[in-house]
């Protein structure tokens, strides 16, 4: 409607990827168009990530040898699940990590897979976006580009400073 009457015309939707690490604190950040590649905003979202990185885990979207590469740039164990039509590559290893993975995953099931691999850990990402959407909301309220993403910076600071004042301290007690 907005278009006939002379304005911008439709709205698109934007994509917010969070990198989160063990403790579930919010590391890295980008708001992206939604027609972005998740795998090409992950690898950049490993570059981000402040200091070394341990492991690297995502969904089948992450699947890609460029996601590979800048896991591996880092030293970062990848706990990705091969998509389901994955093959181990036959014209050389265009990445050994990904055809182990293939190869587990043909050799274990893809369940039992996800529990030796430890890809439970994505659910913690899962986690920090219900938080994000329970306290911040799904929907962003600036207008201009700039200022969405500005909004997302300070959205994810406070969700980090919320999440440190809920985080219990605790103690192993002797008896």
């Amino acid at each position: 409607m907005a278009a006939k009457h002379g304005g911008r015309g439709t709205r698109g939707w934007k994509k917010l990827h969070l990198s989160v690490d063990r403790a579930g604190m919010i590391v890295a950040h980008a708001l992206t168009e939604a027609t972005v590649d998740d795998a090409s905003v992950g690898a950049d979202l490993i570059g981000a990530a402040p200091g070394p990185v341990a492991s690297v885990t995502g969904d089948a979207a992450y699947d890609t040898v460029a996601f590979y590469e800048a896991a591996t740039a880092r030293h970062a164990q990848v706990v990705v699940p091969p998509i389901m039509t994955a093959r181990v590559s036959r014209h050389g290893p265009r990445s050994g990590v990904r055809d182990r993975a293939i190869t587990d995953v043909e050799a274990l099931g893809r369940r039992q897979w996800k529990k030796a691999s430890g890809y439970h850990q994505q659910a913690r990402v899962e986690n920090a976006f219900f938080r994000y959407k329970s306290i911040i909301g799904a929907g962003l309220r600036a207008r201009s580009r700039g200022g969405r993403k500005v909004e997302a910076s300070l959205a994810c600071g406070v969700l980090n400073h919320i999440t440190e004042l809920g985080r219990p301290e605790s103690s192993a007690i002797r008896r």
